[in-house]
Order: structure tokens, then sequence, then C-alpha cells
């Protein structure tokens, strides 16, 4: 007799074995998946405004990874792990969105722009398993800011010290460009994310002029003197706000992509600098 619901194709995880559909349903096992299966689900502006009004960090990052507000992204982001890239065909893709992860009492915070696709799209973490994500994490590692020199996978043993990472848009976008609607949806998840952790943080890293573009916003929005004219990117730029927690430093990297990694324009000593510059700043 055949199955009148059959079970969507699954895949066996690379790191536990367990198999998952693409993208993974919250609650099943996957590893460090903040959601279950009652977590509340946004689906519009209006509803993460509401739900990103979380009392705790583990609250926001469940439905955080649970989102389905911005109807382009939520396609996008399903389809690649349905499409799969042919090297990881084998493997279960996430699919979901990408919560925060790392210190939750963090001295340093590194903001990003979004998930890759084939990166936290496919593992379920930001940065992880992309060829972006091993440059950070070897210089991370360095600068003594994560436990191992690669990530991988979710449960793949590393840890971020004295360091949390989250993205301003928490979604793969197609070709790596989420749109102005997007990223203001998107945004009060990033803004409780930095209310809870605020108490802690002394310097935040912007990956790229998005990130810096976004933080600048962001910590106006959480009552921070952000100077005027506004402090333009660079690499290596800083500026020291003012606000609720008292003085917090933004600090300005280039983005660790295959376009800036390649052509030079951002060096292993030039990420160095800056995260050892971070370090001094934080007083670590």
């Amino acid at each position: 007799m055949t199955d009148p619901h059959p079970h969507p194709h699954a895949d066996p995880h690379p790191l536990t074995g367990q198999e998952f559909a693409s993208p993974v349903p919250p609650g099943t096992g996957w590893p460090d998946d903040p959601a279950a299966p009652d977590t509340p689900v946004a689906h519009d502006a209006a509803s993460i405004e509401h739900l990103a009004a979380s009392t705790s960090l583990e609250e926001l990052t469940a439905r955080v990874s649970v989102c389905r507000a911005c109807p382009r992204l939520v396609t996008w982001r399903e389809d690649v792990a349905e499409a799969k890239r042919a090297s990881y065909s084998s493997e279960p893709y996430w699919g979901r969105p990408i919560a925060g992860w790392g210190a939750p009492d963090p001295a340093v915070l590194v903001l990003g722009l979004a998930p890759a696709a084939h990166g936290g799209n496919r593992t379920g973490r930001i940065f992880t398993g992309d060829r972006s994500g091993d440059w950070l994490f070897a210089a991370l590692h360095r600068a003594g800011l994560a436990a191992q020199a690669t990530s991988v996978h979710a449960g793949d043993g590393q840890r971020l010290l004295h360091t949390r990472m989250v993205a301003a848009v928490r979604c793969a976008p197609p070709a790596n460009k989420p749109t102005t609607e997007e990223r203001d949806t998107c945004a009060p998840w990033l803004d409780r994310e930095l209310a809870l952790v605020a108490p802690s943080v002394r310097v935040v890293v912007c990956l790229g002029s998005f990130a810096w573009e976004a933080g600048l916003k962001a910590y106006r929005r959480q009552g921070y003197d952000v100077p005027r004219p506004k402090p333009r990117f660079g690499h290596g730029a800083e500026v020291l706000l003012t606000g609720p927690a008292g003085p917090l430093h933004l600090v300005g990297s280039y983005h660790p992509s295959q376009q800036n990694t390649f052509t030079g324009t951002l060096t292993e000593p030039m990420l160095d600098a800056v995260l050892l510059r971070v370090r001094e700043l934080a007083g670590l």
C-alpha cells in the first residue's frame, strides 16, 4: 500500500550520521539546533517585532531560527537546500535562518552581512563551511578568539572565546544581496540580540561596508551617540560610540570574501592586525 504521506528524502549528517530532510525541521536533532517543534514562527514584520521581544538569548535564537517573514529569502534558502551544490549533494542542508552563536556574555561581537547559500545555509552556523569562514576562523584562532582554527559543521567542537558572531540579515540572500526591505524586516532580531549582550560587549567588528552601515544604524536605535557626519567604513576604521551600556568601539574590516582574499585586497596580516587591535580594545 502506498504511503499517502511519504517522508521527504533524507541524507546523513556528515558528523553524526543522523538522517535529516532538507530544509531541516526544527527540533529533530540537528547539532546545536536551538528550536523545538513548537517554537513560535514569525510570518511578517509585525510578528518579528512581537517575537523579538524575547526575555533570553536562548529564546531569541530559537525564534530567529524558524523565521519565515521574507518570502523571497524563504524561497531562496529552501530552493538552495533542496537543489544543493554537487559537491554537497549527499549532505542535508539546514535551509533555515541562522541565529547568532558563541559566548552568551561576549566582549567582542563579530557582525557579518548574511549567511552564504552553501556555507551557513548548509551547516546551520554563520561563516561555517565556506571559504570566507576558513579565513575568518583561522584568524580568530590565531587571535585567541576561537578554540579551533577551522569550523566545518555545527557540532564540530568549535567554540568562540569571549566572542559572539551574528549576521545583520539571518537568511542567505540571492547573489548575497538582501533588499533594503529585507534588512529592515530582519532588524528587530539584531536589535534584541545587541540589547541582550550589551552589558558585556566592548568591541564590534564589522565585516564589510554593509555590516558597518547595519551596525551604526542598529546602535543608533539602541540609543548610542553615533557621530555625524556618519563615520566612513574602511579596513581598520575605528569609531567610539557612547550609549546606555557605556563606551563601545566599532572596528571595520574588509570582508574575508573570496574576491577580497584572492585579489590581495585582504591579506592574513591585515586581518590579524585588526583582530589584535580588537583584543586590545576589548581588554582581553
